[in-house]
């Protein structure tokens, strides 16, 4: 399989190294997809580039994606799928750009020092080139799983828009402690914090601009704070409900 991989960086990069395919890679900024073809064996292309391939990956932010399915579609032959972590968006594109290739959108859900991990996939149109994405996705011992877009990008306000609200608001409002006073919450709220932070903010933004959650969780906090102790142990309730830990404890 020759692969295009669009967009050269962690993500892209990931994808290179997890399919078994003679990989090129394409991106805004040619040094960077130069710097990632010279770490493995693979080769930089032109962003402008009219080859063709077997298969096509974009893997660039989510607020580009829609036009990077519309520029690249005519490079690919057979397949084309993204991995930009929004799905409704980039599937349409695709039914309107390349109606008559396999077609899916994979959301790998970590960060690719975090590997191997889940893997979400919607397949549109499959074929036994995507078979084999997925099949090489899977040895590699990322466990990937069907959803639909709509489910994906629900899901995505929770895990991620108001996940990272709660833990960054966490990080902005917690004071310099003696490392002593840490309990066993603030201490993993502390890990969290570390591992959100400890990369850049442009991914993190595209998921706030992308998914609604945010809010849910400045309304949930302004509930907690002005509660009265009956309204609180009611909150409690619903909290232990919605994370299902009575659940979680009968089973350990």
């Amino acid at each position: 399989m020759h692969l295009l991989v669009v967009g050269a960086g962690e993500m892209g990069r990931w994808v290179a190294d997890t399919v078994d395919a003679a990989v090129a890679f394409t991106d805004a900024d040619p040094a960077v997809a130069a710097d990632a073809a010279a770490d493995r064996e693979a080769r930089a292309v032109d962003p402008d580039t009219d080859e063709s391939f077997d298969a096509v990956c974009l893997a660039v932010p989510m607020s580009a994606v829609a036009d990077a399915v519309a520029d690249y579609a005519p490079n690919a032959e057979q397949a084309i799928f993204d991995i930009s972590g929004i799905m409704a968006d980039p599937l349409a594109a695709m039914a309107d750009h390349a109606p008559d290739c396999e077609r899916a959108s994979m959301h790998p859900l970590f960060a690719p020092p975090r590997v191997p991990g889940n893997v979400a996939v919607v397949t549109q149109s499959d074929g036994p080139l995507l078979e084999s994405i997925r099949e090489d996705m899977t040895a590699a011992g990322n466990t990937v799983f069907e959803t639909t877009a709509a489910e994906h990008d629900e899901a995505m306000e929770t895990v991620q828009a108001g996940a990272h609200t709660a833990v960054l608001a966490y990080a902005l409002v917690a004071d310099d402690i003696r490392e002593e006073f840490a309990t066993p919450v603030s201490a993993q709220l502390t890990d969290v914090a570390g591992t959100v932070t400890e990369g850049t903010p442009e991914v993190y933004s595209e998921i706030q601009s992308a998914f609604d959650g945010a809010e849910a969780i400045v309304d949930a906090a302004e509930r907690i704070a002005d509660s009265n102790p009956d309204e609180f142990a009611a909150l409690y309730d619903e909290a232990k409900d919605n994370v299902g830990t009575d659940e979680r404890v009968r089973h350990e």
